[in-house]
């Protein structure tokens, strides 16, 4: 599986590195991991990361992205991450390069890049990036050992999620040897200024349970605006705090936009991708996202994944 992609790095001079909008943490590590690892193995090529602002992960050694002309995509090779669909990426010039190669982890949606390297059974697209810089010989430097160690407890919720496996363990294990202090990844990743836990709290307020108790939080857009902070903190940053709440399976956060409805499910036990998919989304079995036009269609959305939990519960 490893062999295409380690071939087309190895062809060309200049790699640019992309990955999906709006990055988690293992989109950003992944992209800098890679980025690293290549420059390391290979001082001679030219590696650049594009793409939208690191916000949260801007604690990331080198998450500040590249500035690239467009001429340099003619004679590159262009490296998608993290990213199961076209519209999500970040940067589109990867279609004028000269050859593209994408790693995801994502359950495939479609075909993107002429060479791919897609297992869903790893727990992060870092962990994915990880066993195949190991299996190609690679070296890592300390940045790229810590990148990617981020991006694998990010995007394992530390570890705790099922998609976690012996093999991620031991990779972790050894990205830890290389180096890095681990309190540089853990004290800014999960440290929160008081304003922010105090928005949580809120959000606490606002959860709402269905007949079979699917956890819901519906934020319109006039309570965005009053709330004073971007989307996707409320989006994407606030779906966790209904996670741990005992006797809930699945849950899903709303928020308003612009551009539609954003729609952040997630579940302890079962497949709520196809749900997701069913509304133009995707990810992963057990954690996915969509966007829909408008609150109605919203509440169609809730009203499957209360179906879900209804028929797995009789």
């Amino acid at each position: 599986m490893f062999r295409e992609a380690l071939e087309l790095i190895k062809k060309f001079d200049t790699v640019i590195i992309h990955r999906h909008t709006n990055p988690d943490g293992d989109a950003i590590g992944s992209q800098v991991g890679l980025k690293h690892l290549i420059q390391t193995n290979y001082p001679d090529k030219k590696v650049y990361a594009v793409g939208d602002e690191a916000k949260r992960y801007s604690f990331m050694q080198d998450s500040v992205m590249d500035t690239v002309e467009s001429e340099t995509f003619a004679n590159a090779l262009s490296i998608v991450l993290d990213t199961s669909a076209k519209f999500l990426i970040s940067d589109t010039r990867y279609t004028d390069a000269a050859a593209t190669l994408r790693f995801d982890h994502h359950l495939f949606v479609e075909k993107i890049c002429d060479v791919e390297v897609i297992d869903t059974s790893r727990e992060s697209c870092c962990g994915l990036i990880t066993a195949f810089a190991l299996q190609s010989g690679w070296k890592f430097s300390p940045v790229a050992a810590q990148s990617l160690f981020t991006g694998m407890v990010t995007d394992s919720g530390r570890f705790r999620y099922d998609a976690t496996t012996p093999e991620t363990f031991r990779l972790a294990a050894m990205l830890l040897e290389q180096g890095f202090d681990i309190n540089d990844v853990y004290s800014p990743l999960y440290a929160d200024d008081f304003d922010m836990i105090k928005l949580r709290a809120q959000f606490v307020l606002e959860i709402k349970f269905t007949a079979n108790n699917v956890a819901y939080i519906y934020t319109d857009k006039q309570r965005v605006e009053q709330l004073g902070v971007d989307t996707f903190t409320i989006s994407r940053g606030m779906v966790g705090v209904m996670s741990d709440i005992r006797g809930v399976d699945n849950w899903v956060n709303f928020t308003e936009t612009d551009q539609g409805v954003l729609c952040e499910l997630r579940s302890k036990k079962y497949n709520i991708n196809p749900i997701a998919v069913k509304y133009g989304g995707g990810g992963h079995q057990k954690a996915s996202g969509a966007t829909v036009p408008d609150r109605e269609t919203a509440m169609k959305m809730l009203a499957d994944l209360d179906a879900m939990c209804a028929s797995q519960n009789n």
